[in-house]
C-alpha cells in the first residue's frame, strides 16, 4: 500500500494552476468526509447551544457554497432571485438553516456535495489557466482564482468547525439527555 502524496502539483487533465486548486479542493473534500464518516442523523443536527449550526447544515452550505460560485464563475452570472431564495437556508445558516437543514442521513448530504463536485471537476477541466486568473465578469473585483480558493476556505473552516462539535456531541456523553 502506498502512502498519499502530500504535494500540490499539477494533475492530469487540468491546466497547471487549475491542477494545483483541484488537488486543494480535492484534499478539503478528502479530510471533510473522513470527519463525517458514520454520523447518524441525531448527529448531524445536534446544535451545541441555541444560535449554533449543525453538522448536517455545515454540509449542506459547502455544498450550495460551491454551486453559487459554478453560477458565478462558470455561467458568468450572478444569482437570480429565485437561486438565492432556494439556497439562502444553506448559504445563510442562522434561524433558518437551523429550522430547515435537519432530518436527513449522511448520505444526502455527501450526495449533494458530490454532484457539486463533480460539476466543479468538470467545469475546470473545461477551462485553462487564463480563465482562472481574469476578473469575473459578474464580479469584476473577483477572480475564477479567488473564488475557487474561497471555497476550499471556506470548507476547510467548516470542516474545523465540525471536528469541534463532533467532540461535544451528545452521544460522546453517555449521561446526557436529550431533551429537544
Amino acid at each position: 500500500m502506498s502512502s498519499p502524496s502530500f504535494r500540490i502539483e499539477p494533475l492530469p487533465g487540468y491546466t497547471p494552476a487549475i491542477g494545483r486548486l483541484v488537488g486543494i479542493l480535492l484534499y478539503a473534500r478528502r479530510t471533510t468526509l473522513a470527519a463525517v464518516e458514520g454520523m447518524s442523523v441525531a448527529e448531524l443536527d445536534h446544535l451545541q447551544d441555541p444560535s449554533s449550526n449543525s453538522i448536517g447544515a455545515l454540509l449542506a452550505h459547502i455544498a450550495v457554497v460551491e454551486r453559487s460560485y459554478h453560477i458565478l464563475t462558470f455561467e458568468e452570472r450572478r444569482l437570480t432571485e429565485l437561486e438565492q431564495a432556494a439556497l439562502e437556508p444553506a448559504l445563510t445558516l442562522g434561524d433558518e438553516g437551523r429550522r430547515l437543514l435537519r432530518g436527513k442521513p449522511l448520505e444526502h448530504y455527501v450526495h449533494q456535495l458530490s454532484e457539486a463536485r463533480r460539476l466543479t471537476l468538470a467545469g475546470l477541466a473545461a477551462r485553462d489557466d487564463e480563465w482562472l486568473e481574469r476578473p469575473l465578469i459578474a464580479a469584476p473585483a473577483m477572480n475564477a482564482h479567488f473564488a475557487w480558493f474561497h471555497t476550499a476556505e471556506d470548507e476547510i473552516n467548516h470542516r474545523g468547525q465540525m471536528r469541534w462539535l463532533r467532540k461535544r456531541l451528545a452521544s460522546a456523553l453517555p449521561w446526557f439527555i436529550d431533551f429537544s
